[in-house]
């Protein structure tokens, strides 16, 4: 069928296909089989109209549903459930000013079920737009728990800084050095901050995509570099406007005050 490629096994050879192969054939889903553990040749059971029908998987498919073409699950040669109430079913591209049509379907064919299923890309489109909100929520929050750590550190330890700054100075350290030395290692706090921050946001996104949605969602490699340049250059300034006074102090009076 258009849009399955075959990942293992093989596709129905022409005795199953006219009903005259020993066992019904059926061909699965690879996703399905992965989920329900199954491999070519294991044996399978439905349940229709009381019936019970036993199938021995010969192959598995690879599927394509982005085509948003009609798919299963699961095939098998229509022969097998030849004489079996059934359903038919098939999709179609109906543009949107004759969304009308849809409507006089139904009231002209009462037992026709019509999915529209823009209605539920639209959904799911919403859902994953509040994924992403909670992604990135979680992103920008471990920034600013970082920022704020690190502002209430500066402001608990000032005496100390000032007294530390004091003494290099007083060994011959310029206001430039210190002042060097500061924004490095505010930057390196920032980027690291960052660093969490990302790793994180993509932890919680592919554990979302993987162990909830059941979906594949690319990484995007930007996220990590704009992370860490952006935690650094936050940091660093949240960091500055904390520590800048320190800078300002004498040495004398700093050493004064710490040594009292």
């Amino acid at each position: 069928p258009e849009g399955n490629s075959l990942g293992a096994g093989r596709w129905f050879v022409p005795d199953e296909l006219s009903g005259k192969a020993a066992d019904a054939a059926a061909s699965v889903e690879e996703g399905l089989a992965r989920t329900l553990g199954l491999a070519v040749g294991d044996r399978i059971e439905f349940v229709i109209a009381g019936e019970r029908i036993g199938m021995k998987i010969v192959g598995l498919r690879k599927v394509n549903w982005d085509t948003m073409r009609v798919n299963f699950f699961v095939l098998t040669p229509p022969v097998v459930l030849a004489g079996y109430p059934a359903s038919w079913i098939t999709s179609f591209h109906l543009p949107a000013e004759k969304a009308d049509l849809i409507n006089r379907l139904v009231r002209d064919f009462p037992n026709l079920t019509v999915i529209d299923v823009a209605a539920i890309l639209r959904q799911l489109q919403s859902i994953m737009e509040q994924v992403a909100r909670a992604v990135q929520f979680i992103f920008l929050f471990t920034l600013a728990a970082g920022i704020i750590v690190l502002y209430a550190a500066l402001a608990s330890a000032a005496e100390e800084r000032r007294y530390e700054l004091a003494v290099m100075r007083a060994l011959g350290a310029r206001r430039e050095q210190l002042r060097r030395a500061l924004l490095a290692e505010f930057a390196a706090i920032g980027g690291f901050a960052g660093l969490i921050a990302a790793l994180g946001a993509i932890a919680v996104g592919q554990f979302l995509a993987h162990q909830v949605f059941r979906f594949e969602v690319a990484i995007n490699v930007w996220l990590v570099p704009l992370a860490i340049g952006g935690g650094a250059l936050l940091v660093t300034a949240a960091g500055w406007f904390a520590a800048a006074r320190l800078l300002q102090n004498a040495p004398l009076d700093a050493l004064r005050a710490g040594s009292s």
